[in-house]
């Protein structure tokens, strides 16, 4: 156990249940609602926000599959992806949307200063980047998220990034050179919309990384210096934009 922060599961109203981890012997510095991959409520999604609150955050990652199923952990293995996809392929944005407000409400609550930020991987990454066109956020940081650009699933029905005029956050976004779900392309794409609609960006690719890179349960395509370099970006971002 992390003698540094407080965790606890809550329900938000009659919604989704959610992870919290607050520092534990000091004030938040602001609000962070965070989340990981399609596969739930791994070790690995604990940990994302248990560095972030390690950092000095209140951070809360709601469970956006719980009208299907409520705080699933799903494993790496054909079965666990198998059953991920369809869990994915359930989410809609007006849904996922309401799971995020709910969780900035009681980040923004238990924080009681500074800003507000969305820090997803994968998946999440991609909520982080929708979050961003509905919310007045501080800052959106999308670890290899993908269908911001094209779409491809329902959640991004329509695209987040055909309403990037809307974004005021900064965006900061990583992607790995051997990613197999956004291309250097659609990357080199991206920055170009977003630079269109005047959104202040950071878009960083690690050549040699694929999709999954920050992911340490994962040694088929955990890189440990890109996500490293990941991490120190997120944190300073997050220092610069949102701590009070």
């Amino acid at each position: 156990m992390d003698e540094q922060i407080s965790t606890q599961w809550i329900r938000l109203g009659g919604g989704p249940d959610a992870y919290v981890a607050v520092p534990r012997d000091r004030d938040p510095v602001g609000a962070v609602v965070a989340g990981a991959e399609m596969f739930g409520f791994t070790a690995h999604t604990r940990a994302v926000c248990d560095t972030l609150a390690n950092a000095g955050y209140a951070v809360v990652a709601p469970d956006f599959y719980w009208r299907d199923t409520r705080r699933p952990t799903l494993g790496y293995d054909d079965a666990g992806r198998a059953e991920a996809r369809r869990l994915m392929g359930g989410l809609r944005r007006d849904g996922v949307l309401a799971d995020v407000g709910a969780a900035l409400d009681e980040a923004t609550t238990r924080a009681g200063r500074g800003g507000t930020a969305v820090v997803g991987l994968s998946m999440v990454g991609h909520v982080a980047v929708l979050a961003a066109t509905r919310f007045p956020l501080d800052l959106a940081v999308a670890f290899y998220g993908g269908w911001t650009l094209h779409g491809g699933i329902p959640l991004a029905d329509p695209p987040p990034l055909d309403d990037a005029a809307k974004i005021t956050a900064f965006v900061l976004a990583f992607i790995g050179g051997r990613d197999f779900l956004v291309s250097q392309d659609e990357w080199h794409a991206i920055d170009e919309r977003l630079t269109a609609a005047g959104v202040p960006h950071e878009l960083v690719t690690y050549p040699d990384a694929a999709h999954g890179f920050a992911n340490d349960e994962r040694p088929d395509t955990y890189d440990a210096p890109s996500a490293s370099d990941a991490w120190r970006r997120t944190l300073e971002a997050l220092r610069v934009r949102v701590a009070a």
